[in-house]
């Protein structure tokens, strides 16, 4: 009996122990957001409010509908989206690329901390900081348009996955880079080409066959098609399909993510 409690409260205790190790990675991640808050939070506001003028004001105005929706309705889901997806993944990947740097990611790696600790710290970070930047487009969007959220349930699931997978990502971009200039590699040459193709603009029922075949391989296109069916009702995919697909690319990541850091690849000079 003895020792059955004594084994309950070891537990107790580690859990404990990584719960305020998750707590303060965590904390410090989003402390540092809020610090330097006219870097991480203003530069998207600005940036989302000249899209809303350009695209769904400026041209929006000679457009007039998309699949039967007010244009400037119809890009709301995909700019809410971008912002949340280059926010989570910026965030993540300068933030432990910092850390690798400076070498104190060194200390994190000697203690008895679990590398799902370490990598859900940095991950609840980044992700802060792109539904934090979702928040700010999304309430910048009602200034232009009235936003009603008919699936919140949906809108808020999708969001979330679509942070968390770009965080992943990032942590992963952070870990194979060997210079800053490697961490803007992947948003510049890869992240904002699959932005821009993947229906933020425009309905993918618009192009022509092999392009509407090529989009459907981009993975960014899945994630604005399920947020749009959360803020409008309409999607070009099955909500199902793009589900799906998010969680595998979720648990993928995050697979990989767990195994270099325990490998200790690019990490351990």
């Amino acid at each position: 009996m003895i020792t059955k409690t004594t084994d309950v409260a070891a537990v107790e205790g580690t859990a404990q122990r990584h719960w305020v190790a998750l707590y303060t990675i965590a904390r410090r991640e989003i402390v540092r957001i809020l610090r330097i808050w006219g870097q991480t939070l203003v530069p998207p506001a600005i940036t989302m409010t000249l899209y809303f003028l350009i695209f769904g004001g400026l041209i929006g105005a000679r457009v007039g509908e998309m699949d039967g929706i007010r244009y400037m309705d119809f890009i709301v889901p995909g700019l809410v989206m971008m912002s949340v997806i280059q926010n989570s993944y910026g965030n993540i990947s300068s933030s432990f690329f910092g850390a690798k740097f400076g070498r104190h990611v060194e200390e994190l790696l000697v203690s008895p901390m679990p590398s799902w600790v370490i990598l859900g710290g940095y991950v609840v970070g980044a992700v802060a900081r792109g539904l934090a930047v979702g928040v700010i487009v999304l309430c910048i969007a009602m200034l232009f348009t009235t936003v009603r959220i008919p699936h919140p349930l949906v809108t808020f699931a999708t969001v979330l996955l679509g942070a968390t997978i770009f965080a992943l990502a990032g942590f992963v971009n952070a870990v194979y880079a060997k210079k800053f200039d490697d961490v803007a590699i992947v948003p510049i040459f890869i992240l904002t080409p699959l932005t821009y193709l993947g229906g933020v603009f425009y309905s993918v029922s618009l192009l022509p066959g092999w392009a509407e075949t090529a989009t459907h391989a981009n993975p960014i296109f899945y994630m604005v098609n399920a947020f749009r069916y959360g803020l409008l009702g309409v999607s070009d995919v099955s909500l199902g399909v793009s589900f799906a697909l998010m969680i595998g690319f979720v648990i993928v990541l995050g697979a990989l993510a767990l195994w270099l850091l325990k490998r200790g690849i690019g990490l351990r000079s």
